[in-house]
Order: structure tokens, then sequence, then C-alpha cells
């Protein structure tokens, strides 16, 4: 078995074994808590720039398909997992994890103690890793992960969006769902295809454009409505998507997920922040203030909004529930019961609403999947 080197940027060193291809890879080290669902993330676009440790230890055991991606191809700098599956058992297997990742010139690395790694990156927060079949100096590894460049201030959205204006059906092929009710333009921040699927599913007949995209030209396209995606980096960086956003506001309904709910809040003259290590995994407990219900979420990001972004009046140290915007009242709907995180909002004066995390994960869970059909009703 080859050898393979993982060096985090405080100096921290794993020596395990290389699958997938040869060579090395740099980016952010996290860590993901889902039990399956390896291939979704391998493909999620969300992902770009990020070294990705599994923390359940046994990874690949029903192989890869064509059916599950959520991109065309992987989108993860590097993946670290306990152990992967030699053998892949499912009717729905095309290739086995490893040749996967070789196939796509993606380093992988197993054998090293996952746990140690995650609680690591729980201690001292996500940080600057590199991984390589290659340089097997811990000295030498390290000295040029140091030199990568931090996760804040990077705008990635660019670099994982479409190329031009493309339809659903380019991405996905053909919908199940042949009745058409809306048209929705959907900005391709790094557009995971399960949300094209659940718009389509929900009727929806929409366009993909590119992360630059004027917001003037979504305003003479005659659509019902805006989504606005999941993507990598920093939301702060990504000036272009606060300015189209603002612009957006009030003129058309708008469905914000992920970095798309962050680029919301900015352009209503919010706050990020950067989380100490994220929120990455599928079983995150949120509490919705509108209903009163708690949905089990999956989530994807290293970003969150700030509740005391805006400018308000409450008594010190309160949670605040609804603050005030250039574009009126905002309520802060959603809600972490893990960390307290903000996870979501709704604007109360013109047709907007926002969650942290994703309503159409795939391969789940679906307890927020009633989202899509909210979109519906405030399109309608």
């Amino acid at each position: 078995m080859r050898e393979a080197l993982l060096v985090l940027e405080d100096g921290s060193t794993f020596r395990g074994r290389a699958f997938g291809a040869e060579g090395e890879a740099f980016g952010e080290a996290v860590f993901n808590t889902a039990m399956s669902g390896y291939q979704e993330v391998l493909t999620d676009p969300s992902y770009a720039g990020q070294i990705v440790t599994m923390t359940s230890p046994h990874q690949g055991n029903y192989g890869v398909n064509d059916e599950d991606r959520e991109s065309r191809d992987v989108q993860v700098a590097g993946f670290v997992i306990r152990e992967a599956s030699r053998r892949a058992s499912s009717w729905r297997s095309r290739t086995t994890l490893a040749e996967y990742l070789e196939a796509a010139g993606v380093v992988g690395v197993e054998g090293i103690d996952t746990r140690r790694l995650t609680r690591r990156i729980r201690e001292a927060g996500a940080m600057r890793a590199g991984i390589s079949t290659l340089d097997l100096d811990p000295e030498s590894l390290g000295a040029r992960v140091r030199a990568q460049p931090t996760m804040e201030g990077a705008d990635l959205a660019s670099s994982v969006s479409t190329a031009r204006v493309v339809s659903a059906a380019e991405s996905i092929g053909p919908p199940r769902q042949t009745h058409r009710t809306f048209r929705v333009a959907a900005y391709d921040y790094g557009i995971k295809w399960n949300i094209l699927r659940n718009l389509a599913e929900s009727g929806c007949d929409t366009e993909l454009f590119p992360a630059h995209t004027p917001a003037s030209e979504l305003l003479k396209g005659g659509f019902d409505g805006v989504f606005l995606s999941n993507g990598p980096g920093d939301p702060a960086a990504t000036t272009y998507g606060v300015d189209a956003v603002r612009t957006l506001i009030g003129k058309l309904p708008i469905f914000a997920i992920c970095l798309g709910h962050q680029l919301l809040a900015l352009a209503l003259g919010g706050r990020t922040y950067k989380l100490r290590f994220g929120h990455r995994g599928v079983n995150q407990p949120v509490k919705d203030l509108d209903t009163g219900r708690i949905e089990i979420t999956s989530h994807n990001h290293g970003f969150a909004v700030d509740p005391d972004g805006w400018t308000r009046n409450r008594p010190a140290g309160d949670r605040p529930v609804e603050v005030e915007s250039a574009f009126g009242r905002v309520a802060l709907t959603h809600w972490n019961l893990n960390d307290g995180t903000l996870e979501g909002l709704r604007c109360i004066d013109v047709p907007a609403f926002s969650v942290q995390y994703h309503p159409e994960a795939s391969p789940g869970p679906h307890d927020s999947g009633h989202l899509f059909r909210r979109f519906l009703d405030l399109m309608s």
C-alpha cells in the first residue's frame, strides 16, 4: 500500500494509506458527521477548496453510481476516511469509491485516526491542511500548507458556477413532474442537482444563471421567482452576489439556502462570520419559530449569519426575533438547537425567505422539504 501524509497548519501530523489518485492536495480541513451519502459529499460544489474527513469509519460499502451525484465532477480537494471498502455491494453501483477518486484525480487517505483528527479540528477550529503521497516529510509539507490562502476572504462561487445560462433539464435531464407552474431563475453559486430536482417536481421550470449575472438580466426575463443557491467560500467576499440580491429584493419573490441565505442577509444589511469548525452533517436540530416544529436538517457551511448584525432596539443579551433592514422588517425564524446559530430568516414587508441548511438533502433527512412548497406559495 502506498503511504500518505496529512499535515494541519498547526503541525499536527497523520500518516495513513493512499487510495484514489496519487499526488497531493491543499485546502481547508473539515469534517462531516453523516453515516451515508459520501458520493453526495464528494460532488457537492460547496466543498470546493476543502479536504473532507468523514467521521463514520467505514466508507464506500455501496459503491458509486450515476444517479446520486450532486454535480458532474468530484468537488472536494481531498478525502480522508478511516477505512475504504474494497468491495461495493449494491445493484446500483458502477464503480468503487477508490476507483471513483482515482478517475477524478482526487487524493484520498485512509487508515488514519479520524476521531483524533476530528477532535483536533473541533478544539482548534477548521484550518488549512495538505495531503500528499509524494512529499512524506511533515516539515516540508507543513511549510507549504501554511503558505496556502485561508478560506476567509475567498470567493469560490465563481469557480464552480455555470459558465452560461442553461435550463435545469440540461443538468438533471427531463423532470419527472411535467406540469409547469412557475418560471424560476436560479443563481448558480455551486447549486446541487437535487435542488433542481425538487424545483422541477414542485412544478418549476428553472434556468441556471452564472454567479456574476447582473440582476437586470433576471428582471427582464419574465420570471416568477428567484432562487439563490448554496456554494463555497466566504459570503462577504461574494460581493457581486450581494449587489445582485440587493437589486432583486422586493421586485421578485426570493428563496435562498446556504450561501444564498448569507448573501440575502448581507443584502439586507446584516453581517456574516466564520464558525469555529462549521456545520457539516445530516443531524442538526433546527427550530422553526413560525411553526414551533423542530426539524432534523442537513448542513454544509463554515460561515453563518450574525443575529447581532443589524441595528435594533432590545435589552442586552436577548436573542432577537425581528430586526429592521433597509427593506423593512425581517423575522429571524430558524435557530440551531445545538449552538444557537441563526438558521433562517423571513422578510415581512417584501417576498423573501431563506434557510442556512438544505431542504433538498440527499440522501436525507427530508423534514424541511416543505420549504419548496412555501416558495410556490410566495410566488403565487
